[in-house]
Order: structure tokens, then C-alpha cells, then sequence
């Protein structure tokens, strides 16, 4: 079941966690969101710092339009029922980790107040992600004086084609005197860390985006040589993987936007490849 972000009550009655982030090192320390969850948006993180949207155009996706079809040549129907499934037009879209982290930048003002501006790029796994931001991963002050931050969006409400990665930003802004020495940046599959500020850093990242799969054959992790042409080799593609022969079932009901799914026929030859 896909988690919906809104809050969620234990068996005591106890908020699970909470629907906002209030105050960044403030109050509600113990309603801080588990890694990876982030229970609602907010562009305020608090104490030390803001978060600011910056998404790039295939990214900027009007919410209230999540569940619409979009119209993608060759596959029917994205939005819509797909893939064998019939989707409702009425499921909550969840925030989670952009699948990579590309650069971090931490540029700092010349005039007063000094302020940081931490500048975060990154890829999303499809089209279809939204509303990116940066949020800090706990609060208060950290041990080792470094923000942990986290880049999310909203996710797509619906499975998604496997046509590339596609580039994303967002910014935070750290307020003057703020205690930091470094900020760590965490994607779903990487993490990039500034230190000391202000500075900058970048990932590359060579995982096959399976743009191209369709037709090729799929081996296993060893099984191929790197190179070889019409192979897509497991260990070239993003680590979160499931591949279906025509003989398994699927079992579960989780949900994973970060999750690349490739429907293989009787050779092992790739016949669908997409983004739960």
C-alpha cells in the first residue's frame, strides 16, 4: 500500500509522526518524519533555514492534473489504466527521495545579511515527479556540525515509462549565523556532502536509464560480458530492480516510483520496461 503522507495514528492513539515540519531544532523533535517518509510539505523548515522549489520543465507537474492521462506515443495511456492496472483518479501522490543527487553548491551572499544558498540538481527514475524541495533528515543541531538534508518530490501517482532520467532542483536557504560547517545532500541512491562552505561538489551517474532496453536481452548479474551489443547486463542498470519472467507471478503491493521493472519474454528478451 502506497503511503499517503498524512498522518497516521499507533495503536495508543500517539501521532506516528508529523503532518508538518514546525521548527527545525524547535518543539516537536519528537514527531521528526523517518528517513525516506516525509509526512507533508512545507517551503519553512524552520530554525536555521528555508526551503525554496526549483524544478526543471518536464518536472513541473500541476498536482490537481496527477491523475489525468497524458498522452505518450506507442504506450496508450499514462495516468490512466496501464500495465494490466486500473488506477483511481483519487490516490495522494507521496513525497519521497529524488532516485540521485547531481551536484550540491553552497554559494554564499555578498551583502548583507549573509545568507547560504545551498543549490541541490538531481535526476528522478521518470516524468511525472513535481514540487521538489530539500528538508532536513532530523532535527537539531548535528554532532558533527554537518546539515543532513534530503531532496524529495511528489512522486508520479501512476507507473511511469522507463524514457530517461530526468533533471531536477531545489533550493535551501541558510540563514545568517546558522551553526553549520558542511551540508550531506541524500538521494534515494547516492549522497553528496560540501565541506567546509562555501563549496561545491558533483556525482556523475553511469547507471543505464533503460530508455533503450525494449527489445534487447536482459542477463543477470555476471552472466554477460560488458559491451556486448542488444545485452542490457543487470549490473549497468540502477540498483533497485525487478525483472518478471513469463512463468513468475508478482507478489506484494509496495509501491516504488525508484523501482525499474522489466518484463522479459520466453528468450529473455525485454518486452516492457517501466517505473512502478
Amino acid at each position: 500500500m502506497r503511503w499517503s503522507g498524512r498522518r497516521q495514528r499507533s495503536p495508543a492513539g500517539k501521532p506516528r509522526f508529523a503532518d508538518e515540519f514546525s521548527r527545525f531544532g524547535g518543539q516537536d523533535e519528537q514527531h521528526a518524519p523517518p528517513l525516506g517518509r516525509v509526512g507533508h510539505r512545507r517551503r519553512d523548515a524552520g530554525k536555521y533555514g528555508r526551503a525554496r522549489f526549483r524544478a526543471s520543465e518536464p518536472a513541473t507537474v500541476d498536482r490537481r492534473r496527477a491523475a489525468a492521462p497524458i498522452r505518450c506515443s506507442g504506450l496508450g495511456t499514462i495516468g490512466g489504466p496501464r500495465h494490466g492496472y486500473t488506477g483511481t483518479e483519487t490516490a495522494t501522490a507521496p513525497d519521497l527521495p529524488v532516485l540521485y543527487a547531481t551536484s550540491v553548491e553552497i554559494l554564499r551572499t555578498s551583502t548583507e545579511p549573509r545568507l547560504d544558498i545551498v543549490r541541490v540538481t538531481g535526476l528522478t527514475s521518470s516524468q511525472g515527479w513535481s514540487a521538489p524541495q530539500l528538508v532536513p533528515t532530523f532535527w537539531g543541531k548535528p554532532f558533527d556540525d554537518v546539515l543532513d538534508l534530503q531532496l524529495i518530490a511528489t512522486a508520479p501517482v501512476q507507473s511511469q515509462p522507463a524514457e530517461g532520467f530526468v533533471p531536477i532542483g531545489a533550493v535551501f536557504t541558510l540563514e545568517e549565523a546558522h551553526p553549520f560547517k558542511g551540508v550531506r545532500v541524500r538521494a534515494s541512491e547516492n549522497t553528496i556532502e560540501v565541506k567546509p562552505l562555501p563549496g561545491v561538489k558533483q556525482a556523475s551517474v553511469t547507471a543505464d536509464s533503460c530508455k533503450d532496453c525494449i527489445g534487447k536481452k536482459f542477463a543477470e548479474r555476471g552472466q554477460a560480458a560488458a559491451g556486448q551489443p542488444g545485452i542490457v547486463r543487470q549490473e549497468d542498470l540502477p540498483k533497485i530492480l525487478r525483472w518478471i519472467i513469463p512463468t513468475r507471478g508478482i507478489r506484494g503491493i509496495t509501491h516504488n516510483p525508484n523501482r525499474l521493472n522489466l518484463i522479459l519474454g520466453d528468450d529473455n528478451t525485454i518486452v516492457q520496461a517501466y517505473w512502478e
